[in-house]
């Protein structure tokens, strides 16, 4: 079986995106910092974990909080063997999952049709919206997956937020 590496270099060989793009189009195989954890995980571990994207982590809820009203904050796990992640809901509505990893956080969306196309539309960079056209399609929606590594990234995942909360 070929290592991750190996997938990854090969992806990159196949295809015309740049290195960073398909470290973000497969970060789903990141393992979750919390995975064996059976109690929702502190601040002080969340903060050992993510280490220097703990500050992007804290302005995402912050910035979502305050200019969107994304306000209400949820730690869940499915099982032990999948970790925590964090739901940031608008009133009852889940608008986006932040998972831990260690040294960066993948955001997740369940991204309608008209979502989807609210996002294509609202001047996202061209590397996110190839994200949300390759992203895979389920009953509850489109799976849109986004590695947060960066400024620019944060930005693109508060665009994505404000098109499915317009839908």
């Amino acid at each position: 079986m070929r290592s991750y590496a190996a997938f990854r270099r090969l992806i990159a060989l196949r295809s015309s995106a740049t290195r960073s793009n398909v470290r973000r189009r497969y970060s789903r195989t990141l393992p979750n910092a919390f995975i064996g954890k059976a109690k929702k995980p502190t601040d002080k571990e969340l903060s050992a974990e993510l280490g220097s994207a703990r500050r992007l982590w804290d302005q995402l809820v912050k910035e979502l909080g305050d200019e969107q009203g994304i306000a209400t904050q949820e730690w869940n796990t499915y099982s032990k063997k999948a970790g925590w992640s964090l739901r940031l809901k608008h009133k009852d509505r889940v608008i986006v999952y932040l998972s831990p990893h260690r040294g960066c956080f993948t955001v997740s969306f369940a991204l309608g049709d008209k979502a989807v196309q609210a996002a294509r539309k609202s001047g996202l960079p061209p590397a996110v919206i190839k994200i949300i056209d390759e992203a895979k399609r389920y009953a509850e929606g489109t799976a849109v997956r986004i590695e947060v590594k960066g400024a620019e990234d944060v930005a693109s995942v508060k665009g994505i937020a404000i098109a499915k909360l317009g839908n």
